[in-house]
């Protein structure tokens, strides 16, 4: 992930104007936004060797053996990226399930895909293993009911999706039992939440006995 910033802040122009071009903000806006993109990939790319610590555990436990907690991916999540903010909506979604091991199919911003497209191109150039990232473009009406109901989707990221289109994508993740998070949209600074990171990731227990 670490890469990948290094390659987002080597276009850094290209993609502000990208953001300018789509969205109508100013020169400074769109830079700011770049470069929130930026940081916050790497304040996501630090937890990355952090994790165990972060969500495992030691437990206590009466009887002869050792029982450890440690965190495991829970798999291939579906995200629905928030359409207001082209590149960090996208970046803010995507980083806390990428560094705890997750791999990730993302619906971009219909009204302005440029910056999820150029940012394609980030990912290819990043070190990134094919098939981790997979970005579509499309109509969230469309296609939500479809992540909603791939069997092979074990998470989904609804945080772009209106509250009145909620009920339903949650109601056809039932039949695998998805489990489905949504997340306020927030300021850069609030995207910073390590919560984000272990709302996609599962427990593993381990029993082991003592001695002979």
């Amino acid at each position: 992930m670490y890469r990948i910033a290094e390659m987002l802040e080597g276009r850094a122009d290209q993609f502000a104007q990208e953001i300018s071009l789509q969205t109508g903000v100013s020169a400074k806006e769109s830079l700011q936004e770049v470069s929130d993109a930026i940081d916050l990939l790497v304040w996501y790319a630090g937890w990355s060797d952090k994790l165990p610590s972060l969500a495992g555990a030691t437990n206590p436990v009466s009887g002869p053996y050792y029982n450890f907690t440690v965190p495991e991916a829970l798999g291939v999540v579906g995200i629905i990226a928030t359409i207001d903010r082209p590149l960090l909506g996208l970046v803010e979604a995507i980083a806390p399930v990428l560094v705890s091991g997750n791999t990730a199919v993302v619906l971009a911003s219909s009204t302005a895909p440029l910056s999820a497209i150029s940012f394609a191109e980030v990912l290819a150039t990043s070190d990134l293993p094919n098939g981790v990232l997979n970005i579509l473009s499309g109509k969230q009406s469309e296609l939500a009911p479809w992540f909603a109901s791939h069997m092979d989707i074990d998470g989904l990221d609804i945080s772009g999706l209106p509250e009145a289109d909620r009920a339903a994508v949650k109601e056809a993740g039932v039949e695998n039992l998805k489990r489905i998070s949504a997340f306020p949209n927030s300021e850069y600074l609030a995207a910073a939440e390590p919560g984000r990171i272990l709302a996609f990731m599962e427990a593993k227990t381990v029993w082991h006995p003592i001695g002979n």
